[in-house]
């Protein structure tokens, strides 16, 4: 049997969208037809849905939060002693899931074919990383499934709410600075130009401060659309050419670390989530060689990422975690000594835990610093603006009620 998705209309002229299980395509429509339903397009579950034009077609979502319900209520059922096959059925079923079930669905007709879970998502999309691939594998093997599902979804709970997290800290700044940029667009695009016409009308000789706010406003008017237009051209450029290319990703990535702020912030994030997804990968069985390349690339730094694979062959040659460790400059301030201490102790996963939860205690502090300093910061930009702005004009109109 094979999943299907239609898109089609029921008897009563209501649009109508769903799942049909059959054995070719021809069945489907026959079953949908059986149902009432008149079938407009009907295609097999593969990950993506489409309504018969290709230039149509997306992906079903299958996002963080998604996935991380799913191998939670996954694992569950699982250890409520359901078959693997029989509880993706129920979660299919299930409507809280949304556009996910299409790709859900996909994943168990091919864990029903006799593939294992690891390799049915393997097919499930991008979105599905290499690490929740090599943890469900191992898990699978162990025949521990429930509970590296289970580990799964709380790992990508915590990375979810710190998504979150740095969503909401951003939230304010951003309406800020949307507001003063519409606001400083407007002033100076518009009514500044107006009051400068009257008073050169009036003869009234200009000051410097004016002059400028003058020509802030006509390059408003006359080169601001031009010049977005140009920086979005190189924006979309810069992402097609210079970050397809992995050598210019690495470049620009180191350079983020050398920030004067955000640099400090990026540094303690990398260490977070490299500590974290090890931890992880160690508790589920994952060969160290192995998770330390998948740890590298979950930090989301190319170049952490490809400094974490060279050493893993260290490591694989003899060489101690936390010596290699050393040489990945974000990683070797006070991450090896706590690998050095697990070593020792015997108690690595343990100890890389307790590092993240120091570096997530640090992250959490460098961001409600940053936030103190940059609201403050942005209240004095926007202060400063309006004074000049106000200076601007009564300059002059002070100058005029002088002359007179």
């Amino acid at each position: 049997m094979k999943t299907f998705v239609y898109k089609g209309f029921t008897e009563a002229g209501r649009s109508s969208r769903g799942l049909v299980e059959a054995l070719d395509l021809k069945e489907a429509r026959e079953k949908l037809a059986r149902q009432g339903i008149f079938a407009e397009t009907v295609s097999p579950a593969t990950g993506a849905e489409t309504d018969g034009r290709p230039w149509r077609r997306r992906r079903a979502s299958f996002t963080l939060d998604a996935r991380a319900m799913i191998y939670r209520e996954l694992g569950s059922l699982v250890r409520a002693g359901l078959p693997l096959v029989h509880a993706l059925d129920l979660l299919v079923r299930s409507p809280e899931l949304g556009d996910n079930r299409t790709t859900l669905a996909a994943v168990r007709d091919r864990v029903r074919d006799g593939e294992g879970l690891a390799a049915a998502l393997a097919g499930a999309g991008p979105r599905v990383t290499p690490f929740e691939q090599a943890v469900v594998a191992v898990g699978e093997r162990a025949g521990t499934l429930h509970e590296v599902l289970e580990r799964v979804a709380t790992f990508l709970e915590q990375q979810q709410a710190m998504r979150e997290r740095i969503a909401t800290a951003m939230l304010y700044p951003a309406m800020v600075v949307t507001l003063a940029l519409g606001i400083g667009v407007a002033v100076l695009g518009l009514m500044v130009p107006r009051v400068g016409a009257i008073l050169t009308d009036a003869g009234t000789p200009l000051p410097w401060l004016t002059l400028m706010m003058l020509g802030a406003g006509r390059f408003i008017q006359t080169a601001a659309l031009p010049v977005l237009a140009a920086v979005l051209l190189g924006w979309i450029l810069l992402r097609n050419t210079v970050l397809r290319d992995a050598a210019w990703r690495k470049r620009i990535d180191r350079r983020r670390f050398q920030l004067p702020i955000a640099g400090r912030l990026y540094t303690a994030l990398v260490n977070l989530r490299f500590a974290r997804t090890l931890a992880m990968l160690l508790e589920g069985g994952v060969p160290l060689v192995e998770g330390l390349t998948m740890a590298g690339q979950a930090t989301g730094s190319p170049w952490v990422g490809a400094l974490v694979t060279q050493e893993a062959e260290s490591v694989r040659q003899g060489q101690s975690l936390a010596a290699s460790l050393r040489s990945v400059p974000p990683l070797q301030a006070s991450l090896p000594g706590w690998v050095e201490a697990g070593e020792a102790s015997g108690d690595l996963c343990g100890m890389l835990e307790c590092a993240a939860d120091r570096y997530q205690s640090q992250w959490d502090r460098l961001v409600n610093r940053f936030l103190a300093l940059l609201e403050p910061a942005l209240v004095i930009a926007i202060g400063v603006f309006v004074l000049l702005v106000a200076m601007s004009i009564l300059m002059p109109l002070l100058a005029m009620n002088q002359q007179l």
